[in-house]
């Protein structure tokens, strides 16, 4: 399991994913599912990736290597970020013809979500989610988030907070305190995580880290974040109940 988050800001996005990947409890392991295109100043595009890892590695490497007649087309040369999600797209459905029938046969699903975040210079900043048909939704001020894999536990505090006018600092720690709600509440997410900001018109990631159970941040987050929930609880009234 997977759990992943991008937010689309008035300043830029925020991009955070787990690294933990399994197949049962003697199979644990971990693989980066955070993906990035860039030539800073004209272009970056941020990927993240959840399902099965075979598919999302096999998507990852025709982007990268190459799709159409000639197999030329990738997210270092595409257009446009709609172009790029309907590139992601159509890779995701190229694999699909590949692998889909041969997993079934093997009592496997095939199963790939991914968010895709990024600007080329001159165009919009834009996040797209591209489902396993290889179809796609954007997000907008009305919906400035997105989430891949294990979203329920992480989603409160992201419905709570995140607006269009947060800042850059202010999501990334609500994508933080979501991503320790997940893994407070999942065994399958794991450190460590993965974190990228873009900042609106730079074309290029400003800030990206990758966060273990040393890092001083996270573990203070984590801290406070669970002490703060404890302390506010304790200040909400009993119900006036007999029982």
């Amino acid at each position: 399991m997977t759990y992943g988050v991008g937010l689309l800001l008035e300043d830029g996005l925020v991009l955070c994913s787990d690294s933990r990947t399994h197949a049962g409890v003697d199979h644990v392991a971990i693989f980066n599912k955070m993906h990035v295109w860039e030539n800073p100043g004209e272009r970056c595009l941020v990927l993240l990736t959840a399902g099965n890892l075979a598919v999302s590695q096999s998507v990852v490497n025709l982007l990268t290597e190459g799709l159409g007649k000639d197999r030329t087309e990738t997210l270092a040369n595409v257009p446009s970020m709609f172009e790029a999600a309907r590139l992601v797209g159509r890779a995701v459905r190229e694999i699909y013809d590949l692998d889909a029938a041969r997993l079934k046969e093997q009592g496997s699903e095939f199963s790939i979500s991914l968010i895709l975040g990024g600007q080329l210079k001159g165009r919009r900043l834009r996040l797209f989610q591209i489902y396993s048909a290889g179809n796609f939704i954007e997000a907008s001020a009305e919906t400035p988030y997105f989430q891949i894999g294990e979203t329920k536990y992480g989603k409160p505090i992201l419905d709570r907070v995140v607006m269009g006018k947060t800042t850059l600092n202010e999501a990334a720690k609500c994508a933080l305190i979501s991503m320790d709600s997940t893994l407070r509440s999942n065994v399958s997410v794991g450190l460590p995580v993965d974190i990228a900001i873009v900042r609106r018109d730079e074309c290029r990631v400003a800030v990206r880290r990758r966060l273990d159970e040393k890092d001083i941040y996270l573990s203070d987050i984590r801290r406070r974040w669970s002490e703060g929930l404890r302390s506010v609880f304790q200040t909400v009234p009993d119900p006036d109940w007999k029982v």
